[in-house]
């Protein structure tokens, strides 16, 4: 298996308070085997301080590669995803949340799975840890759960996490997939895109979850998840495996 270097995308919209250090972690990340990272933000065309963070962690790590955009207006996570996608060398992609919530050091866990298992694609499972903090039951759980069940029915994997952020797939199979959603949708299209690969093998491994409220900067929502059923359903019922 081809991996000598990672893309790491990372949207953000309104994350000064949080970026740095994002950053910050996942440039002091050594990642296994020596296989070298590039580090691509993408601010979402933020009304805080974000862009003036993301430019003083440039300045004051100039040996660390990255590349960052700044979308022109407001267009959400996915999109934001679609621009890092484009703007990706690596021979794969995770993407990382611009909040604390997770830690960038599982993504040496995400590489360990594909690295060691027998699957092209892996995501890194919430639910397969139990020593969350600060989990909202009724979201995390009720809702997380239900949406990756419906989703599980029609794509036949049998993922615990569907709605995961870390995702680690090939560069080419992403690149050539024609992307959409430009909210949260881009959970489950990527995911009943994947299902439609012949042949193609995901795994799951365990990861670590902080979750954050609303007043905390959490910005999914009910009618988010409205729209993440409405995706599970467009894109199950579209296209055939190839």
């Amino acid at each position: 298996m081809k991996l000598n270097k990672l893309s790491i995308l990372i949207p953000a919209y309104n994350e000064a308070k949080t970026i740095k250090a994002v950053l910050t972690n996942v440039a002091e990340l050594n990642l296994i085997q020596g296989i070298e990272k590039e580090l691509i933000v993408v601010n979402d065309c933020s009304t805080d301080s974000t862009a003036k963070e993301i430019e003083a962690f440039i300045s004051e790590f100039p040996e660390v590669n990255i590349q960052s955009f700044e979308q022109a207006i407001n267009q959400g996570k996915g999109a934001a995803i679609h621009k890092g996608i484009e703007l990706a060398s690596g021979d794969y992609i995770v993407i990382q949340d611009a909040d604390l919530e997770l830690n960038p050091a599982d993504i040496n866990v995400l590489l360990e799975g594909l690295l060691t298992g027998n699957s092209e694609v892996v995501y890194g499972s919430r639910f397969l840890r139990k020593d969350h903090q600060n989990t909202n039951f009724v979201w995390h759980i009720m809702g997380n759960g239900f949406l990756t069940k419906l989703s599980n029915v029609f794509t036949g994997f049998k993922l615990t996490d569907m709605m995961t952020c870390y995702k680690l797939v090939p560069s080419k199979i992403l690149k050539e997939m024609n992307l959409e959603e430009n909210r949260f949708g881009f959970e489950p299209e990527v995911t009943l895109k994947l299902s439609k690969l012949k042949g193609l093998r995901i795994q799951e491994v365990p990861i670590s979850y902080i979750a954050r409220n609303k007043e905390e900067g959490k910005k999914i929502s009910s009618k988010d998840g409205m729209r993440v059923i409405y995706c599970i359903l467009k894109y199950a019922l579209s296209g055939k495996k190839k």
